[in-house]
């Protein structure tokens, strides 16, 4: 049976009234074991997963949602966490957070199991989950409503929030070339993330712009964790002309860059310039203090989170980025041509 069977399917195959389903659903006493047994039978029968909609037309809710997220920065899953819970305990609704590995073929199920067990009220998904397209099918076809952070495909399928990755790294980039540097390292997030090819982009417009031919061996993958930002510093600080800077994608691979230059003693920023994105804790806390990009990421999900219960038509929501000056950058100590 088709996974869109909703509440009237059920009613009409087990030959009772939408109410008594919802009666049902909801584990109401005055209904007879029989007619508990037929529609029970039915919702076997159809695959039919109590949603949102069924509640709503009962008037049950359960005052809570779901958080659903899997990214490999810790302070960046701390500010989302934060955003949405601020929110949610002014509201005076209960906030669930669940991992999920958006690669593993089994995460639509998972993400429906959730769903059905808890009986949450709405979805919020962090990147890249909301862009996984069985997370994505399984929440539509059980009819649940939910707002994305920072989409990167189907923009117009749901609500989201979302800000512009590839500027925030073109005027990263920009910055840095204005500073004097021309050999610019840049290190990419996670494959799975849309906004790592984003921020990929904006690196290279901004080169583009200033006339500074790409060159690909400055490029190098990252996972959004420290030890691929170690991994990364160790290629591009090996080159035969290693770069005078280097802009990872976010703050925890450019805190593995200077883990690295430290123990190379290198002198920072004078001898290579460093700079992230996210703005977390982390850029303020490594030694030199973080040159990164603040993405507003509690907004984000505080806004993904106001958008989520007030309901009603599909809303889109760009928030601003700001390039934010620390003391990891520097002029080059040497032109490099």
């Amino acid at each position: 049976m088709s996974e869109r069977a909703n509440i009237r399917d059920v009613a009409a195959r087990a030959g009772v009234a939408v109410k008594t389903v919802s009666r049902v659903l909801n584990g109401h006493p005055y209904v007879s074991a029989d007619t508990r047994a037929r529609v029970e039978e039915a919702m076997q029968e159809l695959d039919f997963r109590p949603s949102v909609a069924a509640r709503i037309l009962s008037g049950a809710k359960s005052g809570q949602i779901a958080l659903i997220y899997d990214n490999h920065s810790p302070y960046y899953m701390f500010q989302i966490q934060t955003g949405c819970w601020e929110l949610c305990k002014e509201k005076g609704i209960r906030l669930l957070a669940q991992p999920v590995d958006v690669a593993d073929p089994t995460v639509g199920d998972q993400v429906r199991g959730l769903v059905t067990e808890t009986h949450v009220d709405g979805i919020i998904l962090s990147s890249p989950v909301t862009d996984c397209e069985g997370v994505l099918k399984a929440l539509d076809a059980m009819d649940i409503p939910f707002v994305r952070i920072s989409p990167g495909t189907n923009h117009a399928m749901t609500s989201s929030v979302f800000m512009d990755d590839a500027q925030a790294a073109d005027d990263m980039t920009t910055h840095l070339i204005n500073m004097g540097h021309r050999r610019i390292g840049f290190i990419k997030g996670h494959p799975n993330h849309m906004a790592s090819e984003d921020r990929l982009a904006g690196y290279r417009r901004a080169l583009d712009r200033a006339g500074i031919a790409h060159d690909p061996a400055l490029v190098c993958d990252g996972e959004f964790d420290f030890e691929s930002g170690v991994r990364a510093a160790q290629i591009l600080l090996d080159l035969p002309r290693p770069p005078s800077a280097i802009f990872a994608s976010n703050d925890d691979m450019a805190a593995g860059v200077l883990a690295v230059a430290h123990d190379r003693n290198m002198n920072l920023p004078g001898d290579l310039s460093v700079t992230g994105f996210d703005d977390t804790t982390l850029a303020r806390t490594v030694w030199p203090p973080l040159t990164t990009i603040h993405q507003p990421m509690a907004e984000l999900a505080r806004t993904a989170t106001e958008i989520l219960i007030a309901g009603g038509d599909i809303t889109h929501r760009r928030l601003p980025h700001q390039l934010i000056e620390r003391a990891s950058v520097a002029p080059p100590a040497r032109k490099t041509p």
